[in-house]
């Protein structure tokens, strides 16, 4: 959690005030009793205590949504559960592919893990646009990144979990059963994870060899991605969604791999594994409204397209500029202004180029003053019931949540994607409604079902779970 947020945490033991908790789009906030649990007894106890509202986990509020809000009930904040326990890079070798493990407490983030996991040579298996979320938030939401098309969800390299669940016992969960499928991307709502073993990736360097080209279109930029992206593991899109004509959908393809030790430059060989991340000045705390107007994101998307290299291949990157670029903007979300933002993100199938194309066509002609827009192609599903990636195509953008017609205009985009055998992505969710959930989540009962069993009085329960009856 981040200095500034809207969230203070209270010690376990005292009876906490309620507060005012957002997720990190800052459109839906809600107050809850806000607790910090620093054992897992103390998260026992903390879960005791939940009254009639019950509870949730929350990691570092980096869940776009309500995901980790609880109006009138409890709120655990996780991240005083945040030791590294044990780590093995036995074998662990970037030449044959074997990577070590780690055991850590589920309130770790991913931006600490990198800090003693990159010496080591080893890297997190899955990393999104941001290493400031925690490792539990990372299983609740099973979250993707870059090499989805290669390495697949967190979920996916999650050997086993510590589950604390609504009787108060702590059950070690591992990958094939039910309640582990359900707790991937379950969102917190089968119970709070404690801690996690994890599988990680073997590096050499802490620097990208990253290319990158401009496609012209968004046929274009489909063409690149299906015929090349099998050769590279991290692979990612901006695409201007304000371009417009034949230029719509254009796109900036950035493309990489871990840098190898022999493709860095002598200076570069003596501390390769460094891991020096770049911090800026923070954020302005209030941004005028409208500063992110149609006419200044069309600009701003016009000079990030024009600068971009038409191709450029192996230019050596440091981790955070590949990865976590706005890491370095602390609080960079205050930039759409007092009225927060949106991130919408969904996936439609391959096969469903066209249901692709005409939302990109009715974006653009929506004029949403989106200039953060990313198209990725995921690979294998996972197993999570509620899991988001399947295998297709992933478009995510902000736009600023005072966008006039914004709410019918995705309701309708979520009525294209659910008739395209689509889903939205409930992580970065503040507004979906109830009814579209159950043709976008097939194993929508099956988690509900288990739920019953396990949480027959409902003790975990979130802003998200009551808004779509999950």
């Amino acid at each position: 959690m981040h200095k500034g947020d809207t969230v203070t945490v209270m010690s376990a033991t005292p009876a906490p005030e309620s507060v005012s908790v957002s997720g990190w789009g800052r459109t839906a906030p809600s107050t809850a009793r806000v607790v910090r649990p620093r054992s897992q007894e103390e998260a026992v106890a903390a879960l005791r205590s939940c009254a009639e509202r019950g509870g949730i986990a929350r990691g570092l509020g980096r869940a776009y949504g309500d995901a980790a809000q609880n109006a009138g009930g409890a709120v655990l904040d996780m991240t005083g559960l945040d030791r590294v326990h044990t780590i093995d890079a036995t074998g662990a070798s970037a030449a044959s592919a074997a990577g070590g493990t780690v055991v850590c407490d589920a309130g770790v983030s991913l931006h600490h893990l990198m800090e003693v996991l990159l010496p080591l040579g080893l890297f997190v298996p899955v990393t999104p646009g941001t290493r400031y979320v925690t490792v539990g938030g990372a299983i609740a939401a099973d979250i993707h990144g870059k090499n989805h098309h290669v390495s697949g969800s967190f979920a996916h390299h999650v050997l086993a979990l510590d589950l604390l669940t609504a009787d108060g016992t702590v059950r070690t969960v591992e990958p094939g059963t039910p309640l582990f499928d359900a707790t991937a991307g379950g969102m917190g709502l089968t119970g709070v994870i404690l801690s996690a073993t994890l599988r990680l990736h073997p590096v050499e360097t802490s620097l990208m060899a990253v290319d990158t080209e401009r496609a012209a279109d968004l046929d274009d930029l489909m063409a690149r991605l299906t015929a090349t992206d099998h050769r590279y593991r991290y692979s990612v899109a901006w695409i201007d969604l304000l371009a417009r004509g034949a230029a719509t959908g254009r796109a900036v393809l950035t493309r990489g791999d871990h840098a190898p030790l022999a493709a860095l430059p002598d200076r570069a060989r003596t501390a390769p594994l460094a891991f020096r991340p770049r911090r800026l000045p923070p954020a302005p705390r209030f941004v005028p409204e409208g500063l992110l107007g149609r006419r200044s994101v069309g600009l701003f998307n016009e000079l990030w397209y024009r600068k971009a290299p038409r191709s450029r291949t192996g230019e050596l990157q440091k981790l955070s500029a590949f990865f976590h670029p706005l890491d370095g903007v602390p609080h960079w979300n205050r930039v759409y202004g007092r009225g927060g933002f949106v991130q919408y993100q969904f996936v439609v199938g391959y096969g469903q180029e066209e249901t692709l194309r005409r939302i990109v066509r009715r974006i653009s002609a929506h004029r949403c003053p989106s200039f953060l827009a990313v198209l990725k192609r995921f690979g294998e599903a996972g197993a999570g019931w509620l899991s988001f990636p399947v295998p297709g195509w992933t478009l995510a953008l902000d736009i600023p949540a005072g966008l006039p017609g914004l709410g019918p205009f995705l309701d309708e985009l979520d009525e294209e994607v659910a008739g395209a055998g689509g889903r939205v992505y409930l992580a970065k969710d503040s507004r979906l409604r109830p009814g579209a959930l159950a043709s976008m989540y097939p194993r929508l009962p099956d988690f509900r079902a288990l739920r019953r069993e396990l949480d027959p009085n409902s003790l975990f329960r979130s802003d998200l779970s009551r808004r779509l009856g999950l």
